[in-house]
């Protein structure tokens, strides 16, 4: 991953919360995965979205560079965060791109401040524990901090992180986050206004068919030719899992950028 263009922090909700911002043009927002920071989850995609695109990409509570603090990990607590760094460093509203972890970021975001999020780009989401395949659940709540020495995840922590110590705390908080993935209702879902591009590995933790029932949900699953295309697209990315869906360079960048350029587009006589 090249130099970021500049790093910064901004003091929100008692987090000191790092970015960097790479390229320039409209902004991109790029929210992480779970036990992940920048590099792990966007090493590869963040590159090629900055040749057209100003990409803000943030490392949320207690992963990266961002000190943890004494508050549990949630996802409409990170999602406040992250509304207060689009208000200080983008000044207004922004394409937000979101996976895994980030990607429930995402989607709070868009749901609790919908004049922040223009377009959603959400990768390997789901709406309910029971969209995820049981024994990835079960795996989850078996493993244990020092499980993850050596992985690319903790290697990452080690380099980034303020206090290196935190490893275990981290791990706990986000066990404990993902023992109680929220639920989302119907009408909950639908009332997320923000155009969205939904991608999810055939391979995934996600099911492919609870992602096509999310799809359904945001307004997706029509007969286009007749109803004409919804705002919501889905992406089924072939031989892909959880880990390498966010290496699909070849296969997200061209779908993420004619998605943002159309739904810009779209939006445009609206803002005049």
């Amino acid at each position: 991953m090249g130099e970021a263009v500049r790093s910064g922090r901004v003091q929100v909700n008692g987090v000191d919360m790092y970015y960097e911002v790479h390229g320039e043009g409209d902004p991109l927002v790029l929210l992480h995965g779970a036990l992940s920071g920048i590099g792990t989850s966007f090493g590869v995609l963040l590159p090629a979205l900055a040749r057209r695109r100003r990409v803000i990409a943030v490392e949320l509570q207690g992963h990266g560079r961002t000190p943890d603090t004494d508050r549990p990990l949630s996802g409409k607590a990170m999602a406040s965060d992250v509304a207060g760094l689009l208000r200080e460093v983008v000044g207004g509203p922004a394409d937000v791109l979101g996976y895994s972890m980030g990607g429930g970021v995402a989607m709070e975001l868009a749901a609790a401040e919908p004049d922040l999020v223009r377009s959603l780009v959400l990768i390997s989401v789901g709406f309910s524990p029971e969209g995820l395949y049981p024994e990835v659940l079960g795996g989850i709540g078996e493993m244990a901090a020092e499980d993850m020495a050596g992985s690319p995840f903790y290697e990452e922590y080690m380099r980034t992180a303020p206090d290196p110590q935190g490893w275990a705390g981290l791990f706990a908080k986000v066990q404990e986050l993902d023992s109680d993935i929220r639920t989302w209702t119907p009408g909950e879902l639908g009332a997320i206004t923000a155009p969205v591009l939904l991608a999810v590995g055939d391979s995934d933790i996600v099911r492919p068919e609870h992602a096509a029932e999310l799809f359904r949900l945001l307004g997706g699953g029509v007969p286009g030719d007749l109803a004409g295309l919804p705002a919501a697209r889905l992406a089924v990315l072939p031989g892909t899992t959880h880990i390498t869906a966010v290496h699909r360079e070849d296969l997200l960048v061209p779908m993420i950028e004619e998605f943002l350029t159309d739904t810009a587009a779209k939006a445009a006589p609206e803002a005049g």
